[in-house]
């Protein structure tokens, strides 16, 4: 790539990661979704306009964390929402800026299902978030990060705008096991690769059965996550 072309990319990529965080993101990186954007419940002709994706990170509130014990808080939920909220707003803040530049943007929902017998997104921001090296599978099943483990939120951008491309890490959990231990479900397993969806997706029914939240959510692994990381 010629050099001219590099610092393009650079000065795109810091421009972008200022903008994130001075509205409020602690984590930020680019994604080449080149290989996987055909598994995206996206239209094919919306999928090839697009070549990169922008992750957003914010912070979950540690205080509201630590209130959850075995199950999900009413107020542990509307700060989920509200996060939410904050993040479709903050990725609509980045792609106006980006489309102003001459260039497409199309911002992903924080949490929004279209299929709910799968369970399925547009994307998996949680996939996006790997390749753009903003942190690893848990054994939890969740994105862990080596500074927040799994207390962050996430929101992404497709675009095709010139950006430096992040690498995933090759960080992991080490012998941190405390998601195991604290999981309603006993759905954490050792090995990443054996987490049980379907137990847990039979907890979070639960809870919301008891009306506990009115969303599909835990937060227990999430409160625990990154304490014991060595």
């Amino acid at each position: 790539m010629p050099k001219e072309s590099v610092t393009n990319n650079n000065r795109n990529y810091l421009t972008l990661k200022k903008i994130s965080q001075t509205q409020g993101a602690d984590l930020f990186g680019v994604a080449d979704i080149r290989e996987i954007k055909k598994d995206f419940l996206l239209s094919p002709k919306l999928r090839e306009k697009f070549d990169k994706a922008i992750c957003l990170g914010t912070r979950l509130s540690v205080s509201i964390l630590e209130e959850i014990d075995n199950a999900p808080t009413r107020l542990y939920f509307h700060h989920y929402r509200t996060l939410n909220v904050f993040l479709d707003q903050l990725a609509l803040q980045l792609s106006n800026y980006i489309q102003k530049k001459g260039y497409l943007a199309l911002p992903i929902p924080a949490s929004q299902i279209i299929d709910w017998q799968n369970q399925a997104a547009h994307l998996s921001h949680k996939q996006l978030g790997i390749l753009a090296g903003l942190g690893w599978l848990g054994r939890n099943n969740l994105l862990v990060n080596k500074t927040l483990g799994s207390k962050f939120r996430l929101v992404s951008i497709l675009t095709n705008m010139p950006l430096k491309i992040d690498k995933p890490t090759k960080d992991n959990c080490g012998d941190c096991r405390a998601c195991i231990t604290v999981c309603p479900s006993l759905a954490i397993k050792d090995n990443p690769e054996e987490f049980d969806h379907i137990k847990c997706f039979e907890k979070l029914k639960e809870f919301q059965k008891q009306h506990l939240v009115d969303q599909y959510i835990c937060g227990v692994c999430v409160k625990v996550c990154g304490k014991k990381m060595k």
